[in-house]
This record gives structure tokens, sequence and C-alpha cells, in this order.
């Protein structure tokens, strides 16, 4: 009788291992943005896959953003972040909107996500042009934010200045009812298109895009190479009866460098693996791609990565 029950023991443990090989048992914490942008829904989309085909547990968080993610994985708090492309290299090269900090090189690269295109909104008629912003009332991000470093280029390639605006420092949901209440002309959004806060405002009000286009992008793009021209297709929003020309950084998937590499090459898999189901879920999901992961990022890619992206035939940087 002894030696029965010690072998069901012995089975019982047996199972019990099998059932865990499917699961690393890491758990993850995702910094994304806030709850009206355009991170938050879709990173929560992201941890769900991860979830389910990583076998690595992703708790998705609303953040104020690229920055306070990159402070977030170099401090310990996160794991996983969505960041700006250009600011994820201010923080690698220890500039702009990282100049205080100093150099922080504490993560690395999973891989590039969609367009984040600067989406400049307003609801009154006379601003048909970047130049028009000049006196105006105009939300620019908060200070050292990607907004606001985007939104001084923008002036900048259109010969201006702060100081030509009143410029107000709030998020997305902030910019969308301070737009609603008349209490400033213009705002700056940079995320992916559509986006809630914008989506919401053009479906209850007369807003409309403002073009950043011509003379202003080429000033723009040639300045600062981590832009690109970007379309933002008719029908986006409601009453956008025509294509809107902008400019456009790309959302990236950031992890922190000590995260185990076969964690990071499932989490990888996990995502582009299953593209076709992401984008069942989210639009953006439509961008995924190998040559849109890859390409135009300047921060080192995770060793995780680099190894599933070496598998379908392309070599990345890593660290």
């Amino acid at each position: 009788m002894k030696k029965i029950v010690a072998i069901l023991l012995v089975l019982v443990m047996a199972l019990a291992f099998v059932g865990c090989a499917g699961t690393t048992g890491t758990k993850m914490t995702m910094g994304t943005g806030g709850t009206s942008g355009t991170y938050y829904g879709y990173g929560g989309v992201l941890g769900q896959y991860i979830k389910d085909n990583a076998g690595v547990g992703v708790t998705v968080v609303s953040t104020d953003g690229s920055k306070a993610n990159i402070q977030g994985i170099d401090a310990g708090n996160y794991q996983l972040g969505t960041v700006q492309s250009d600011v994820m290299t201010y923080a690698w090269a220890g500039t702009r909107s990282f100049e205080a900090e100093g150099k922080i090189d504490s993560f690395r690269t999973v891989a590039g996500l969609y367009a984040e295109s600067v989406q400049l909104v307003t609801m009154d008629p006379s601003i048909k042009s970047v130049a028009d912003l000049k006196g105006k009332s105009v939300s620019i991000g908060a200070p050292g934010s990607g907004v606001y470093f985007n939104a001084i280029d923008v002036l900048t390639a259109a010969g201006l200045t702060e100081n030509d605006i009143k410029a107000q420092y709030q998020s997305f949901a902030d910019s969308a009812d301070a737009l609603k209440d008349k209490k400033i002309d213009a705002a700056f959004i940079v995320a992916g298109a559509p986006t809630p806060a914008i989506t919401e405002l053009c479906t209850t009000n007369a807003a409309y895009l403002v073009p950043i286009d011509g003379a202003i992008a080429e000033n723009l793009m040639e300045a600062c190479p981590f832009y690109t021209a970007y379309t933002i297709p008719a029908g986006t929003y409601n009453g956008q009866t025509e294509d809107v020309v902008t400019i456009t950084v790309k959302a990236t998937l950031i992890v922190s460098a000590s995260a185990a590499e076969e964690d990071v090459y499932k989490l990888t898999a996990a995502i582009f693996d299953n593209s076709e189901a992401i984008a069942a879920e989210n639009a953006k999901g439509a961008e995924l791609s190998l040559e849109n992961a890859t390409e135009g990022l300047t921060v080192p890619f995770h060793a995780g990565a680099a190894k599933y992206f070496a598998e379908k035939g392309i070599t990345v940087a890593a660290e």
C-alpha cells in the first residue's frame, strides 16, 4: 500500500511539473500612457497576448507617457514600456528631456509598433496652418515630455518660438476638455490615429486637424531625421473629408535590459506571431510588421528580441 501511495505521489508531482511547463512564472508591469491615449488601450491588448502566448504575466498601468516609462524601468518599477522613438533617443543620449538626469541606458528595444502622428487639433476656423498659432493659446504637452519637444520642433520649423504662443501644458484628455470649453485654441497630440481623445472631440464638436506639411515638414525632417512624413486618411475622424498630411515618430515597445533573454524572445513572438489577431482587436495592430519593427530605431535591441528577428532573417544591433 505504501508503494502505491508513493507511486501516486510521484505521478501527481510529475503532472504538476507538466502543468507548469507552459509558463515562465515571470511577472512584468508595462507602463503605457494616459487612459485617453492609444498607448493605454493598445498596451492592454499586447499585454493579454503576451500573457496568453508567452506565459509572461503583464500588468498594464496608466502613466504620464514615454519619459515616465523610461524612468520607471530605470527605477525597477516597470519592466516593459511604450515610448516614442524620439524620446528614447533622448534618454539614450542624455539630451533634451533627459538633459537634467543624464543618460539612461537601462532599457533595450523590443520592436517598433506603429506610427505616432503629430496631430494639431483645433476648433478655431481661423487656424489653417501652424503659422496661424501665433498669439493663440495652445496646449503643447507636459514640460519635457515627448509631445512638448515635438510641438517645439514643429513651431521652430514654422519660424515660431514658445514665446510666440500662449503655451498651455496639458495632457491629451485635459487638452480635449479645454478645447471643448474654449479655454484653448489648439492642441498638439502625438499618438496613433485615431486617438480616443480626438475621436471623442470630433464626434461631439466641430474639431479638425491642421496639416503639418510643405516647407515646415521638410525643414523639420531635415533637422530631425527621426521624423517622417505621414498621411492620416480621410474618414479617420468624424467630419474629416480629406487626407491630412503631417509628420510622425514611431511608437516603440521597450524592455528592461535585465529581462531574461527567453522571456523577451517569447513575448516578441507572442506579438508578431499573432499580428492579425491583434489587428482585429485594435486598429494599430495593422501596422505590426517585421520591417516596421526593426527599422529607424537608434537604441540597441534586447538579445531576446534580436533572436526572434534573426529567425525571420533580420539582423538588428543588440546589447
